[in-house]
């Protein structure tokens, strides 16, 4: 039931962390996939990784707060495949932590232009490409912080908390049309994006570490295996849904 063989999954932030875990996960799945990242080293790397591992894929440079990038990246999906099953809008960003009266407007207009307008251009193009052949699948990359407040991640936490909802608005907008749109919330994940806050704000992710009642980080694999599911046909009647995979934190 989890696999997703012949099917044509896009990931966007595929070039690290769990973008990448993701991209690996689709490709062992049996998926063939498009790897998207403004980090194009990091997407060919992961590129690399899954044609090592016997799995298909390619690779496109793309800025997913950019219009004119996200739908020429999703064009080529369709050139080169010729349709889309499945999308993790995964490209994120932390930003930089502060108190909210602290908070730039500058840094205040990156994150919701990476996390935000970032998915939600994401999802303006590839819905229309799957209202087009029938349905598919659309997972977003939300956050626990989304469903609850966080202190010196206000921004942050308020572009989780917006996926959530448009999330949640646009499953219901597209559920009669076979295509069915989730969320993954994440706690605190071992990525390259927590090793720099840990230089950067030692106490902070110590801090966040402690919080989890499992113990521990969480694995980026541990993530890309809920967005697998959601994305199978083993969760065919789920969709709308914010899926905490987050050690226990919201509990």
């Amino acid at each position: 039931m989890n696999s997703l063989d012949g099917k044509i999954a896009f990931v966007t932030g595929g070039g690290s962390g769990i973008g990448r875990a993701t991209a690996l996960a689709f490709a062992d799945r049996g998926a063939k996939l498009v790897v998207a990242d403004v980090d194009i080293d990091g997407g060919q790397e992961t590129l690399r990784l899954i044609e090592l591992s016997g799995g298909e894929a390619v690779f496109v440079s793309c800025d997913v707060g950019e219009a004119s990038s996200v739908e020429a990246a999703i064009d080529r999906c369709v050139e080169v495949f010729g349709r889309l099953d499945c999308a993790f809008n995964n490209a994120g960003i932390l930003g930089d932590m502060s108190l909210t009266a602290d908070c730039t407007e500058e840094n205040f207009d990156r994150i919701m232009r990476v996390n935000l307008k970032g998915v939600w251009l994401s999802m303006k193009y590839e819905i229309p490409q799957m209202l087009r052949q029938g349905g598919g699948v659309i997972v977003n990359a939300a956050s626990n912080a989304g469903m609850t407040g966080t202190p010196e991640l206000a921004v942050y936490s308020a572009t989780k908390g917006g996926v959530v909802q448009l999330t949640r608005s646009a499953a219901l907008e597209y559920a009669r049309s076979n295509i069915r749109i989730n969320a993954v919330c994440p706690g605190l994940i071992s990525t390259p994006m927590v090793a720099q806050q840990a230089v950067d704000y030692p106490d902070a992710v110590a801090n966040f570490t402690e919080l989890e009642p499992i113990g521990r980080m969480g694995r980026p694999e541990e993530i890309a295996e809920a967005v697998v599911w959601l994305c199978s046909d083993a969760a065919s009647f789920v969709t709308g849904h914010p899926m905490a995979v987050d050690g226990g934190i919201l509990a």
